[in-house]
């Protein structure tokens, strides 16, 4: 349709709150998202050191607390590390973690002390926009030609640093560990990114599948590589692997930075880490900042449009998300980041959506109709399993995890001591349900709005409206059920695009 992920619901106009959802959902993303570049960033230029900073203690941001080496294997002949006991031990900080909260975070006591702006943080935030910014104002025709370099990159640094992670003791035991499936974990859920990417499986054409197969087996591949690194941590301080694998934002800002610690020329595996750390944000950032620019721009009318139309949209999408984000650079920053990336973009959000959008392909519009629609644009009919998991399988194991997740719901924890007040609590249920409401508030609108008896209002507002050229396609007679070559015949007027069913 050539539309952005609004103006694509004129296929089911009642439903248009899809696609306000999606737009809701994508800018926050692409507000809370681009913190992990900054992050990374940040971390980026500090590699560009004889000695990492966060290798040692007796910083200005170390406190009293910090130790360097743990040895915690000493513990059997009760000191650790000097004059120290195994329990004034257990006590003791990591310089790494001490850098990541004392030094990049600045860590308040709370969501209720937002303290000062970490101004060094905020200069790789605007350095990242400005990226991003340079990257998408042309369009997808410049984003296509610099994502060549930062799709494929981030493939050499894994290569590289997996062998140079398999070759360090202990490595085994951590790919065994990774390797090792732990089945109690299917009763929790916490890890949504899974079941999202299985359910786009039997919903998508050929390429979108080898594109998905493509992305779990990147993700299945780093695991080697973060996994190997782990297994040569705990080895080193003796510990339970368990105790090394850090989760969230801590995997790549604490646990892999306390690895290249303990490596050779540690500069060097530290600033190829975060190069390619940026690089994978950038390519997620581009994504969700063109998918948003196209919804937005897809508002503008054609009379309405002037020059520099796109680059001002963009500039000014930049600077609102920027200003935005200028609460998670402060010393309370990490909560508010919490608080977006736990409700609004959560899995039960994003299965919300995909719940709606399978039923309104399927049972609104129409499966069989959506099938012809993709034969006029791939020159062929998909398989007929697409269409029975359209119509059942997606939607049923969507509302199934979907109700999983709320059963189970847990409230949010940072850290796994802090918990939010009942007002943070409240304004992370704000994110997830001003996308989750965007369907059933516009459906309710456009029915109240529009004339008729409910049933002839249905009617109306389920007709796809199709843009401005009336188009045919027609398929001789003996060429119909294989679906070959389409040929599209005007009939001179513009009004309404009628696409035939020929099957």
């Amino acid at each position: 349709m050539k539309a952005g992920s609004i103006n694509v619901w004129n296929i089911a106009p009642l439903f248009k709150g899809l696609g306000f959802a999606s737009m809701v959902i994508v800018f926050y993303c692409n507000t809370y998202y681009i913190m992990v570049l900054a992050w990374g960033f940040y971390y980026l230029v500090k590699s560009f050191t004889a000695t990492l900073p966060w290798a040692t203690c007796g910083n200005l941001w170390n406190s009293p607390e910090c130790v360097e080496i743990f040895r915690h294997e000493d513990c059997a002949n009760g000191t650790a590390n000097g004059n120290l006991t195994c329990d004034e031990l257990s006590d003791k900080r990591s310089p790494v973690i001490e850098f990541w909260e004392n030094k990049v975070l600045r860590l308040s006591g709370g969501l209720e002390f937002p303290g000062a702006i970490n101004w060094e943080v905020t200069l790789c935030l605007i350095a990242c926009w400005v990226l991003v910014y340079f990257c998408v104002w042309k369009g997808v025709k410049s984003t296509g030609k610099i994502v060549y370099f930062t799709a494929t990159f981030p493939y050499v640094v894994l290569i590289i640093l997996l062998i140079r992670g398999v070759m360090l003791p202990g490595a085994l035991d951590g790919i065994i560990y990774y390797l090792k499936p732990d089945w109690s974990k299917l009763a929790t859920p916490q890890s949504p990114d899974f079941a999202d990417t299985c359910l786009s499986l039997p919903s998508i054409p050929r390429d979108a599948i080898i594109l998905a197969l493509i992305n779990s087996g990147t993700s299945f591949f780093s695991g080697f590589v973060v996994f190997s690194i782990l297994g040569f941590m705990a080895a080193e301080q003796g510990v339970d692997i368990s105790k090394v694998a850090e989760s969230g934002p801590g995997l790549a800002f604490i646990a892999y930075p306390r690895a290249v610690t303990l490596m050779p020329i540690a500069p060097l595996w530290a600033a190829l880490f975060f190069f390619m750390l940026l690089l994978l944000g950038l390519d997620s950032q581009f994504v969700g900042v063109e998918g948003f620019i196209t919804g937005i721009l897809d508002f503008f009318p054609a009379s309405y449009a002037f020059r520099f139309q796109r680059e001002v949209t963009v500039a000014v999408c930049c600077t609102v998300c920027f200003f935005i984000e200028l609460s998670m650079v402060t010393e309370g920053g990490m909560y508010v980041f919490q608080l977006f990336d736990y409700y609004s973009a959560s899995g039960t959000t994003l299965l919300w959506q995909a719940f709606w959008e399978c039923v309104v392909i399927a049972w609104v519009y129409g499966a069989d109709r959506f099938m012809d629609d993709i034969a006029c644009m791939i020159g062929y009919r998909p398989s007929s399993w697409m269409k029975w998991c359209w119509m059942f399988l997606t939607p049923l194991i969507c509302l199934g995890i979907f109700l999983f997740n709320v059963a189970y719901y847990k409230p949010l924890i940072y850290n796994n001591s802090y918990i939010y007040p009942w007002w943070g609590e409240a304004i992370g249920w704000g994110f997830a349900l001003s996308s989750m409401l965007c369907v059933p508030l516009t459906a309710l609108y456009k029915l109240i709005r529009a004339k008729g008896t409910l049933t002839e209002r249905w009617h109306h507002l389920t007709q796809p409206i199709w843009g401005l050229h009336h188009l045919e396609y027609k398929v001789p007679e003996s060429d119909i059920g294989v679906l070959t070559t389409l040929t599209p015949v005007s009939d001179g007027s513009s009004k309404v695009v009628i696409l035939e069913s020929v099957m």
